[in-house]
């Protein structure tokens, strides 16, 4: 079993969560986890990025070459189009469809979108309304972690452990907010 995947997106939107609770998740589940990260100009809204690799045997390398990760999971639209190169031929991209218009010259999200509807292996969410309607409106980042649970290679309790373990020092309600919110991502996908 290996799995790589790459989380993109911008500063303050929880990637660094996502790979927290997904290393947390891969530990649980006894997995060799190796992670990289870009900051970025994170602070000002720009690029934040993680590779992450998980695996039952040792990993050499925490960098994902091109052409082999086997998950985009991005909470910014565009910034799932960025890393496309680093996708394996089946390999999934799940994007939330709520652009951080950070620059601008940001492209329009119908082009965006065009430019998704391409791609093979693909889910497109609005993470943020998703995350509102389960009444966990700073949720989108774990809303997007449960949209793309199937293609992580990991049991989806052990998503769950991942979570508790990330927001417990937070309290029971934040804890139970967030795996509310990784179940309505889950969900959605799963209808698909």
């Amino acid at each position: 079993m290996k799995t790589d995947i790459i989380l993109a997106g911008v500063g303050g939107q929880g990637i660094l969560t996502i790979a927290a609770a997904i290393g947390f998740a891969s530990l649980h589940e006894n997995k060799y986890v190796k992670q990289s990260e870009v900051h970025g100009m994170s602070q000002r809204g720009g690029e934040v990025q993680s590779h992450l690799r998980i695996s039952d045997k040792p990993i050499a390398s925490d960098l994902i070459p091109l052409g082999n990760a086997d998950l985009i999971l991005s909470v910014e639209p565009m910034e799932a189009l960025r890393y496309l190169p680093y996708l394996t031929e089946n390999g999934w991209v799940v994007a939330n469809s709520v652009p951080f218009e950070n620059i601008p010259d940001y492209p329009s999200i119908e082009r965006i979108k065009k430019e998704f509807d391409t791609l093979t292996n693909s889910i497109w969410i609005d993470a943020e309304e998703l995350a509102k309607s389960c009444h966990s409106p700073k949720s989108s980042n774990i809303v997007m972690l449960g949209a793309a649970s199937e293609y992580i290679g990991l049991g989806f309790d052990s998503l769950k452990a991942g979570i508790e373990q990330v927001f417990s020092r937070k309290g029971k309600n934040v804890v139970d907010d967030n795996i509310r919110a990784l179940e309505a991502g889950r969900q959605f996908s799963l209808k698909l």
